[in-house]
């Protein structure tokens, strides 16, 4: 059987679990098929306010199936190019998505389940979460975005360590780089995901999404242009109905109730 994702809500929080706990939650073309559609609809959906993307038991994602990927080299190369595309399509959506994407690691996140862990907006981990890009050892290089992402947060050096050598990392480490939003105690990491997410799930909806746009874009805008779409924003926010609510409830000392 295949991986298969799972989906739950906690009020207004949307929780995927990549779920084959036997293969550490390899990928399948299920478990892509159905994150891309579920995130279409929490992005369709006004009464979600936030994502968690998590692993079933005690890991999070070790990416592909070594298994499948034998098989497609006897397939020829377009049945792989078929699985990337549709691979690159689940990490494009988590990024796109407007709402507050958290990835909750536990465990390993091995491969392209640690490009996905990437491709969220913030990462919450258990403090004896492993994270690990192992291609070289079998021959391969990334996929999954795993390359642009670190190159984004990461001096060169230290990205090609990763990419090249593949050993593990640790969540400290990755914090301490920068990386990893909130540690927790083993077992703890999803606990802690929710406690983020229903926090980001209380605040304003469209001043959320668009401060994940002004963040995504920033690094390739000139400062003039980062500007002026600050200035679009802010306005376009401040004679939004949540800034009305936030305003006089903050005058009010009340909390306030975003819609």
């Amino acid at each position: 059987m295949p991986s298969e994702l799972l989906t739950e809500r906690h009020g207004a929080v949307l929780v995927l679990t990549i779920s084959d706990p036997s293969t550490r939650n390899t990928l399948s073309q299920q478990v892509i098929a159905a994150g891309i559609e579920a995130l279409g609809v929490a992005e369709a959906d006004e009464t979600l306010r936030a994502v968690i993307l998590r692993g079933d038991g005690a890991h999070f994602c070790a990416g592909g199936n070594l298994q499948g990927l034998m098989e497609r080299r006897q397939s020829g190369p377009d049945a792989q190019r078929q699985m990337l595309d549709h691979l690159h399509q689940f990490v494009e959506a988590l990024r796109a998505c407007p709402k507050p994407v958290i990835a909750c690691v536990e465990g390993a996140a091995a491969g392209a389940g640690f490009s996905l862990a990437l491709a969220c907006d913030l990462i919450v981990a258990a403090d004896d979460a492993r994270f690990i890009l192992s291609y070289g050892r079998i021959g391969l290089s990334p996929d999954g975005g795993a390359t642009w992402s670190l190159a984004q947060a990461l001096p060169r050096a230290l990205v090609q360590k990763l990419v090249w050598l593949g050993d593990p990392v640790t969540a400290q480490q990755l914090q301490g780089w920068g990386l990893i939003g909130w540690l927790a105690g083993s077992a703890q990491a999803f606990s802690e995901a929710l406690r983020v997410a229903q926090r980001l799930a209380d605040m304003a909806p469209n001043a959320i999404a668009s401060a994940k746009e002004l963040v995504q874009q920033a690094g390739t805008q000139t400062l003039t242009a980062q500007l002026g779409a600050e200035r679009d924003h802010f306005i376009n926010n401040l004679f939004h109905a949540n800034a009305g609510e936030g305003l006089q409830a903050f005058m009010a000392k009340r909390p306030p109730n975003f819609r």
